[in-house]
């Protein structure tokens, strides 16, 4: 057996509650029950203890431990929970813990809100280093981040001062291995896994079946001063999807009274591949009792691989003209109509969403004299992602007016699932469905003047497709200085203090080229059937009721040059005001005292501290206008700076050994959005004064925008009833201040040409009207917690092996914005329970967990990438697992070995979005089925 001695610092990083960190990555299957090795030595006459736990109590021992000896309130999950259902994404493990939710990006959970404040309202850090974002702003889509290779997750509620991470919601601390820390030395493990989908594949191109794999191996070297932990992992996951989404409704006259109606639908079938190959690095020296150091890193190369398959069909907004209504009396909603003379879009498309993440941290750690401890820690993370989303469109002529036309029905089915349709033309068809435009819908000038279509027949019909190509670069390097000092007093037991520095640059480029055919010309105009080398059969739209449709290559027959490209941002400005180079630099200064007192004959724990941050932000961009048709732009760099304060207290009153009463209380701020501070305007002159009596407008980000602000109060019974069971019940509440809006304000543009004229008005009117997004508006968010882990055999031996996790949390928001209006913030469902039921025991395990949220309002991707809010319908997931260990079931000559299977969304819960209040509305009825996967883990140690 291996002889563990800690260590000045390894017995401080255990007192402050990263023991979570001790246990292995990559831990898919470890054992399941308990187990205490203790051996005694004689080393400088003390007595030493080796303590493994395993299975799934000890993983709710390690993370109840975190829990219980933190400072602040917090929730945390050992890699035992993260390997025993190894998820897509860790967003998945995250959001069965009490009071968090999470939101499904294309079947994956990708986006987490904490006690109902969304993703960017949240901090990320990745071993206690903020981290970088795929997304256009600051919430982090945590697909992006393996769980194979996390040793564990720690979500702080309240903040302390010595948190570098910022958001109003808390912050989500993802961990990974320290070798040093862990148990036992000459660990290798191999896992492997079979996926597939409940939907067979919706295309004859796509994937319904994936494999992936990970190796992990961990050692130590030089007598225990030496760790190396290296995982590797490799990832490919299907997913398909059943999409029922619309254009709108909107309001359709019949006889003088108004009804809402189907302007037009886009529902497709997609079939997608999730690549990711992981890599994670981390060495530790310790080579006495006084210095420490740890270096870790992280490259996670990422791809998302959609084909995508559907018929667009305009209806009260298309051609034909609409008759056969049948009516809600309710709500004057039509749920059925018919309309004849209709041309459809049938559409083949092709997108990725790749990105490459690098994530470089440094810690040292320095015990200059038994009561003074140093700190120096560097990070470097960056990522790149690049969007590849590509439409090709077909129909039975080009235009408007040619080809043939359909008569097309709609019944809406009702329970939020879209319309089925009723069609009367083939669409498998090729010599019907040819390659070209069959609607008007490139009303581009540059695109007529290209092909020299103004004032013919043929204006505003080149358009064959469409490329948006926006990209992502985001970058931040962090320095951090502290010291912690020993007191010997009688009511702080040791003071931290630093100071922090933090450089980040996030740019986007909005990217998006029209696509017409390589053959078209005025003289050429028609349509192109599709060649046979492309030709891939069809895909199947029933469930829409539209049955067969031609299925092709459109990348392939891209990349052989059947398309031309021309730069949309020629003459739309929309590109202009999408781009953006945010900069902010970041410094703080800190100092936190730890409370360890006495009250009562009770210890009193805890901290008090307070944090100055200054920021200083710098947004490069355009100012830019259409002028002639053709966008003209200058640049544009604008700066702002703020500062903040922000004190905090968390307080832990021990009852006894088993109870506390926490108490927390602090200011936190939540930084404006990226795209918010956008310093890419459009700017438009008028010789006519607007109803402010400004004679300018001036459209995009606010670069003067200030933090959103909440003090925040949190009060928490906790009873830790056995080593693996506990009870948990908490109020919070949080009073908001300086939230941000969609509004208008006034400017000066005193000096500033007219960009069509390039002259400078004269000063009487130089008052401009800016639009973009205003600090206002006030609120309170107040909200109940009750969480329980519960080991059964704790009220009778014959249920040993038995547990539940459960939690239930409720929230209530009163708020509004500046003009007075109720506003409800993204994120946030007023209800979230989560339930696990499991039994372990003898190397046969299950497991069963349902996470559940009420309707919220989310982010989705929009037209053009755009980021858009919607009314989001609640949603219940339930996943399961049984597995088998063969070693803990005393099989020795498969000792290390374990198997499992796994089901998720084996409820087939379907991702439901509205448009409006009406809940016939249907904006998105999203279907994916379930996953089913097969896994093994082998180690050896």
């Amino acid at each position: 057996m291996n002889k563990f001695k800690p260590s000045k610092l390894t017995l401080a990083i255990l007192s402050s509650g990263m023991i979570a960190l001790a246990t292995p990555a990559l831990a898919y299957q470890e054992a399941e029950e308990e187990e205490v090795k203790a051996e005694e030595v004689t080393q400088e006459s003390q007595e030493e203890q080796v303590l493994t736990i395993t299975g799934i109590r000890g993983s709710l021992i390690r993370s109840q431990a975190v829990k219980r000896n933190s400072s602040s309130i917090v929730e945390a999950i050992s890699a035992e929970d993260i390997g025993k259902l190894p998820d897509s994404s860790i967003a998945e493990s995250i959001a069965r813990m009490p009071g968090i939710a999470a939101q499904r990006l294309d079947g994956r959970a990708s986006r987490v809100a904490i006690r109902g404040f969304g993703e960017n309202h949240s901090g990320t850090t990745l071993n206690g280093r903020e981290q970088v974002s795929i997304s256009d702003n600051r919430g982090v889509e945590f697909d992006l981040y393996p769980s194979e290779i996390m040793s564990g997750v720690t979500v702080y509620k309240t903040p302390n001062a010595t948190l570098d991470a910022e958001g109003i919601a808390g912050s989500i601390d993802l961990q990974t291995i320290r070798p040093l820390s862990a148990y036992g030395k000459n660990k290798f493990q191999i896992n492997g896994l079979y996926e597939q989908t409940s939907l067979d594949k919706l295309n004859p191109d796509g994937d319904d079946r994936g494999m992936s794999g990970s190796l992990f191996y961990m050692d130590k070297f030089a007598n225990d001063t030496l760790g190396l932990a290296v995982a590797y992992a490799n990832k490919n996951s299907p997913n398909q999807e059943k999409r029922w989404a619309t254009w709108g409704y909107p309001t359709f006259n019949v006889d003088g009274t108004d009804y809402s109606v189907l302007g037009g639908a886009k529902p497709f079938v997609r079939s997608s591949m999730l690549e990711r190959e992981s890599l994670m690095a981390v060495v530790e020296y310790a080579p006495n009792d006084d210095l420490h150091l740890t270096v870790d890193l992280l490259n996670v190369d990422f791809k998302d691989e959609k084909i995508l398959r559907g018929i667009e069909i305009p209806f009260a907004w298309g051609q034909g003209s609409v008759s056969g209504l049948a009516v809600d009396s309710a709500t004057g909603f039509v749920t059925e109509a018919l309309t004849q003379g209709q041309r459809v879009v049938v559409r083949n498309d092709y997108e990725t969403r790749e990105a490459d993440l690098n994530s470089f941290g440094v810690n040292l750690e320095w015990a200059a004299s038994n009561s003074l401890m140093l700190e120096f820690d560097a990070s470097y993370s960056k990522v790149e992602r690049d969007v590849f989303s590509f439409e090709s469109y077909a129909g039975t002529g080009r235009g408007d007016s040619n080809g043939v036309a359909d008569n097309i029905g709609y019944v809406f089915n009702g329970g939020n699932t879209g319309a089925t349709f009723s069609h009367g033309l083939d669409y498998s068809d090729f010599n019907l469905i040819q390659l070209g435009g069959p609607l008007t819908w490139g009303w581009s000038s540059a695109l007529n003047e290209q092909y020299g279509l103004g004032g013919t027949e043929w204006e505003n019909t080149a358009q064959d497709g469409f490329l948006n190509a926006p990209s992502i670069d985001d970058e931040l390097t962090a320095l951090k200085f502290a010291a912690t000092q020993e007191l010997n007093n009688e009511l702080f037991s040791k003071v931290t203090y630093g100071v922090s520095y933090r450089d980040r640059e996030k740019n986007k480029y909005s990217r998006g080229y029209y696509l017409t055919l390589a053959d078209f010309s005025l003289d050429n105009p028609g349509t192109v059937v599709v060649p046979e080398q492309y030709r891939l059969g069809s895909a199947n739209l029933d469930f829409i009721g539209m049955g067969n449709m031609i299925a092709y290559n459109s990348l392939a027959f891209l990349n052989d040059g059947g398309y031309n490209l021309l730069d949309e941002a020629l003459t739309g400005i929309q590109h202009l005001t999408k781009s953006y180079q945010v900069a902010e630099e970041v410094t703080s200064a800190f100092i936190s005292a730890q409370i360890d007192t006495e009250v009562a004959d009770m210890m009193l724990t805890g901290d008090v501290g307070v944090r100055y941050v200054r920021t200083k932000q710098t947004s490069n961009g355009y100012s830019g206008a259409v002028v002639d048709g053709i966008v003209e732009t200058v640049p544009n760099s604008e700066e702002h700076d703020y500062t903040n304060i922000l004190p905090s207290l968390n307080l832990a009153l021990h009852l006894d050994e088993r109870q506390k009463v926490r108490f927390g209380a602090a200011k936190t701020i939540s930084r404006p959005r990226m795209d918010q501070m956008n310093a890419s305007v459009q700017t438009t002159y008028n010789n006519t004064p607007d109803a402010n009596g400004n004679y300018w407008s001036v459209s995009g980000g606010n670069t003067s925008l200030e933090p959103i602000e909440a003090t925040g109060f949190d009060l928490t019974y906790d009873n830790y009833f056995t080593d693996d069971s506990y009870f948990s019940a908490a109020y919070f509440h949080k009073s908001l201040d300086s939230w941000i809006f969609p509004g208008s304000y006034a400017i000066d543009m005193t000096g500033v040409a007219d960009p069509a004229t390039g002259e400078v008005p004269p000063s009487s009117n130089s008052a401009g009207t800016r639009y973009g997004e205003v600090n206002g508006g006030d609120g309170t968010l107040k909200g109940l917690e009750l969480s329980l882990a519960l080991s059964l055999g704790v009220i009778d031996d014959s249920l040993d092996g038995f547990g539940i996790l459960a939690s239930h949390t409720i929230i209530d928001l009163d708020m509004v914005d500046q003009n007075g209006n109720e506003f409800m913030i993204p994120g946030l469902s007023e209800k979230i329970q989560s339930f696990t039921g499991y039994y372990e025991k003898n190397g046969f395990s299950f497991r069963a967990s349902m996470r559940k949220r009420d309707d919220f309002s989310g982010d989705v991707y929009g037209l053009g990438f755009n980021t858009d809010q919607v009314a989001i319908v609640g949603e219940t997931i339930w996943d399961a697992q049984i597995g088998f260990d063969f070693g803990e079931a005393g099989i020795r000559s498969l000792d290390g070995l374990s198997i499992y299977l796994q089901g998720l969304n084996i409820n087939d819960e379907p991702f439901k979005s509205l448009s409006g209040d009406n809940s016939l509305q249907v904006r998105d009825y999203q279907e994916y089925g379930s996953t089913y996967l097969l896994g093994f883990s082998y180690k050896i140690q």
